[in-house]
């Protein structure tokens, strides 16, 4: 299993520091996020460049790019981008995004209905995999079409940027379409806040490995985020139960306003990551 942190708070400079502090401390991964809200919050391609260029190690990302509300092509371009600045270490988080998102919600003109939300998600998709070819590439769906496109250079990930989906379980829907990319952040379909059990995501990962073709090019991670216990032993014991199950990744994402301080986060950060 391997360890990440999200920069939930603080000033650009300070999500910057945090995570250079969380590469030297043995961190995994620095994820951003992606929303528009009351809470302050910075262009998370912006921060991944920046980090990029101060990091040499660790996995960048964030959770999570809201894809229907970002043109595919500009997404493809930037991905690029922060893709070549880190020498291959962007990983690429995407999903429906919240409704209540304020470039949604307050937005006149943008998308609301889920299902047409759900083909442009499934268009914007099908467009990364094509851009990132670095071939002419032309493309016909229910929200985008594209002709004779071509974005260049390739990335420096072979075959392309790995993709991270949000996905419902247990939603045949969902997780198929999870499954045809590079790795899933499950949630129950039915209350996405209650955190799936161990039990539960191991059922999820022998749903995955039935279905996902055994010479898909990728390997497929299993992504869990939340906050761990305080006490190191329940923490260890949590963690230990999820690898257990099949999860390959632990995100520590701490969104308490009050409590996850931009100097509590650096705090956290330098004290490395968790032990198995």
């Amino acid at each position: 299993m391997r360890f990440g942190l999200t920069g939930s708070f603080g000033s650009a400079r300070q999500m910057l520091d945090l995570a250079v502090e969380a590469e030297h401390a043995g961190w995994d991964g620095f994820f951003t996020w992606d929303g528009i809200s009351e809470i302050e919050a910075f262009d998370p391609w912006s921060l991944l460049a920046a980090v990029a260029v101060s990091t040499s190690t660790i996995r960048l990302g964030a959770t999570l790019l809201t894809l229907p509300l970002r043109r595919p092509w500009v997404v493809a371009r930037q991905a690029l981008t922060v893709d070549h600045l880190s020498e291959g270490r962007l990983v690429v988080q995407v999903g429906l995004g919240p409704f209540d998102d304020g470039g949604n919600s307050r937005v006149s003109g943008e998308i609301s209905d889920p299902r047409r939300r759900v083909m442009e998600l499934d268009d914007t998709l099908a467009i990364l995999d094509l851009a990132w070819q670095g071939e002419s590439f032309s493309y016909a769906g229910p929200e985008y079409q594209v002709h004779d496109l071509v974005l260049r250079p390739r990335p420096v990930q072979s075959p392309r940027i790995p993709i991270w989906l949000t996905a419902s379980w247990p939603a045949p829907d969902s997780m198929g379409r999870a499954i045809t990319w590079d790795g899933v952040l499950p949630s129950r379909l039915c209350d996405p806040i209650d955190p799936l059990a161990p039990a539960e995501i191991g059922e999820l990962v022998a749903w995955v490995a039935e279905r996902r073709p055994a010479d898909a090019p990728t390997p497929f991670d299993v992504v869990v985020e939340g906050v761990l216990p305080d006490d190191p032993a329940a923490g260890c014991g949590h963690l230990r139960a999820l690898a257990d199950a099949g999860v390959t990744w632990w995100i520590e994402s701490r969104w308490d306003v009050d409590r996850d301080t931009p100097d509590r986060l650096l705090e956290l950060a330098r004290r490395g990551p968790p032990s198995l």
